[in-house]
């Protein structure tokens, strides 16, 4: 499997994360700007803004979560040379799970539609992890 191909859902993966932290740096000064919060409420880190601006925010933080598993894994299958087709797919279905995800956060975000994105996305993502361990288990192994 060529290293673009197990890199792109990466890549797309780290754009939702731009996309969100631009997103959340507009809102949040739209807020300040429009009054909706003042400086004074938000200068110790509170939680004072307003309800869609910390929509964005969650959705933002939840990158740093459950991806970092997956980024860890694509390094890993790649130093072990063990991503291929399967590999790659179930990447795309893991990175489609999280745009879903990060789309429910930042528009309605209706909790259960939220929770069951998420639950994909940790499905896929541990069978990723079940797949790779027994591939370098069996390969150790000489099987």
């Amino acid at each position: 499997m060529s290293i673009t191909a197990v890199l792109l859902p990466v890549f797309v993966q780290v754009g939702l994360t731009f996309v969100l932290l631009l997103r959340l740096g507009s809102s949040r000064v739209a807020s300040l700007r429009t009054g909706a919060v003042k400086t004074a409420d938000i200068a110790l880190g509170e939680r004072n803004w307003p309800k869609r601006v910390l929509q964005i925010q969650n959705a933002y933080h939840n990158q740093f979560e459950l991806p970092v598993l997956f980024y860890a894994l694509v390094i890993l299958g790649l130093v072990t040379r063990k991503a291929d087709m399967l590999f790659v797919v179930m990447s795309w279905m893991f990175v489609a799970s999280r745009l879903v995800h990060a789309f429910i956060h930042t528009t309605s975000n209706t909790v259960l539609w939220r929770f069951q994105a998420f639950v994909v996305g940790v499905m896929i993502l541990a069978a990723m992890w079940i797949v790779f361990g027994l591939r370098v288990f069996f390969a150790e192994a000489g099987l």
